[in-house]
């Protein structure tokens, strides 16, 4: 008892002091694990914040690519330039234009007018209602004469309220630009309206916090797009979106904000990303989440430390304990290694002496037990056929009495094949083939005895035909068939044998159409009720099946009054396995 106790506090006091360790590297690690990874996640959230941008830029990139080109095939269209420099209108050109006008509209979904204006007022349009300030000198107009300025290059200009049509609701985004003779000469302007619903599109995926935001502006500080349509009108506003552009880009630690630009190459804007708080907070949780994992494991590993160095105390005594079990559980040979303390070794050795003598006599007992159950495979072997052999020769006799020397011969060597068939070279086991090859030698020599009164079918499935099983299975439930069950019918007697496989497991079915009887008015057992039917020969079957397999194979029967009887024989699917013995 003192010595327990004293273990105990020994024990308390490792734990006290492995604790304490841990504690103190557990604070130390967090720290450093702060730092660290508070860094590694800003960056992340940097990198994912310009990757956020500078995609979202491309795509408008793409988009503004796009309207170019159609800016250009309008602009170039050879029957548009006849169009405008022709002194009368034609109207066969003025439908080309059209036409190629609503090709355009159809090719965009976002394109929401194409305005073309001559440089002497004319009007093509798939808008019939515009107000738009017009003359017959269109140079005295200003915004003709700024696209006239922009030259060959389409211009894009900021968000505003689409100016030439009626319905003054709807925000566009206008490109405009000079229609060119072939001389160089202006003569005309064309304008494109785009939905402000594109840029908003193009920019639903820029993720940047619940309180993130993002915008465009030009070259001139003004606002091209903004989520919230006050910013275009409010000069303090704008004044707060220019600060934003003109700070330092990446981590504001007083706005707690990251910020990113992206400059499209291909027009006069600038897109801004502002990532919200929330981003931070992410990576402050995350932080705290990785905070707690790494303390998590830093107690479990003082834990896996304290029961260690407890267990090298007790560990040979737990390793004889743990033997002990699994002899409990199955016995197996087993060693314990000597170590530890001088009585655990003596406890060790003494075990392993043990082991060796129960081992030994164990072998002996197996061995013993193998000679016995062959001996007894022996005898019932030498109990089958006896009686079939003086029946064969007594039908031998009869039909050379009546000089029918032909089936003589025929039945002489159906007994030949029988014989050698049963004896198979010494072994004890055979093929599934073979084993009804067997039975087939014997039903052709009954079928000479009972003539028309006996019929027979032998099938076999072709991939089990070469399994192996116990010899001379069948022939003695043949037999039973033939003299329980067809002999002394009033009608022809019927005897089918098939071999399959199912559930993994070999099926041999003896089928008859005799008397069959009743299974419920025997006085036996299920697995008994084969054996008290037959006689020796059927009896000595199942025990065969049973000493080679195990008890849970052998004989089952299924029979009806009046219609006949299966008898099955389940054995286990085992291919060219000699050692057969369970």
């Amino acid at each position: 008892m003192h010595r327990f106790k004293m273990m105990k506090k020994l024990r308390f006091q490792i734990a006290l002091y492995y604790l304490t360790a841990s504690a103190i590297t557990l604070l130390l690690m967090g720290f450093i694990l702060y730092g660290s990874i508070s860094s590694v996640f800003l960056k992340e959230a940097l990198s994912t914040t310009e990757m956020a941008v500078d995609k979202s830029g491309s795509y408008l990139e793409l988009y503004i690519d796009r309207l170019k080109a159609i800016s250009s095939l309008l602009a170039e269209n050879p029957s548009l330039i006849r169009c405008f420099t022709s002194k009368t209108e034609d109207i066969d050109l003025v439908k080309d234009v059209l036409k190629t006008i609503d090709t355009t509209i159809a090719s965009d979904p976002f394109i929401k007018s194409v305005i073309l204006v001559s440089k002497d007022g004319r009007i093509l349009s798939n808008e019939s209602d515009l107000n738009m300030s017009m003359s017959n000198d269109m140079m005295k107009e200003q915004w003709y004469v700024s696209a006239i300025h922009s030259g060959s290059m389409p211009v894009l200009t900021s968000a505003r309220m689409q100016k030439f049509s009626m319905d003054k609701e709807n925000w566009v985004i206008s490109i405009s630009r000079e229609i060119a003779g072939s001389n160089g000469e202006n003569v005309g302007v064309l304008l494109i309206d785009i939905e402000y619903k594109v840029i908003e599109d193009y920019l639903s995926d820029l993720d940047l916090g619940e309180a993130g935001f993002g915008f465009i502006i030009n070259d001139k500080s003004e606002v091209v797009y903004h989520e919230d349509p006050s910013y275009f009108e409010d000069a303090e506003k704008q004044q707060k979106l220019q600060s934003i552009v003109a700070s330092k880009m990446g981590y504001d630690s007083d706005a707690n904000t990251l910020t990113h630009t992206y400059h499209l190459k291909n027009a006069d804007w600038t897109l801004v990303g502002v990532a919200s708080q929330d981003g931070l907070s992410i990576i402050k949780r995350q932080l705290l989440e990785t905070f707690l994992l790494v303390g998590f494991l830093l107690l479990v590993v003082a834990a896996f430390s304290v029961v260690w160095f407890a267990g090298r105390i007790t560990a040979p005594i737990q390793k004889l304990e743990k033997a002990m079990q699994e002899i409990e559980n199955g016995l197996s040979e087993i060693t314990v290694d000597e170590k530890g303390c001088y009585e655990a070794q003596s406890l060790a050795k003494h075990f392993n002496d043990m082991m060796q003598k129960i081992m030994k006599l164990m072998q002996e007992i197996s061995e013993k037990e193998k000679y016995l159950r062959s001996s007894e495979i022996s005898a019932l072997h030498s109990q089958i056929n006896p009686h079939f052999l003086y029946n064969t020769l007594d039908t031998i006799v009869w039909m050379a009495e009546f000089n029918n020397s032909e089936k003589v011969i025929e039945i002489t060597k159906a007994l030949a094949r029988f014989f050698r068939l049963s004896l198979s070279g010494g072994n004890e086991l055979t093929t599934v083939a073979n084993e009804l090859d067997h039975v087939r030698q014997y039903l052709f020599i009954q079928k000479e005895r009972y003539g028309e009164n006996l019929s027979y079918d032998i099938d076999c499935e072709e991939e089990i035909s070469a399994l192996q099983i116990p010899k001379i299975l069948l022939q003695p439930i043949v037999e039973n068939a033939l003299y329980h069950g067809i002999r002394g019918l009033s009608r022809p007697g019927h005897i089918e044998v098939l071999a399959k496989s199912e559930n993994e497991k070999l099926l041999l079915l003896v089928k008859d159409n005799g008397t069959g009887f009743d299974l419920n008015k025997l006085d036996i057992t299920a697995s008994e009720k084969t054996i008290k039917l037959g006689g020796v020969g059927i009896k000595n079957v199942d025990q065969r099946i049973k000493l080679y397999y195990g008890e849970s194979y052998g004989i089952y029967i299924d029979s009806t009054v009046g219609s006949g009887t299966t008898v099955t024989l389940q054995l286990p699917i085992q291919l060219n396995d000699t050692n057969h013995m369970n």
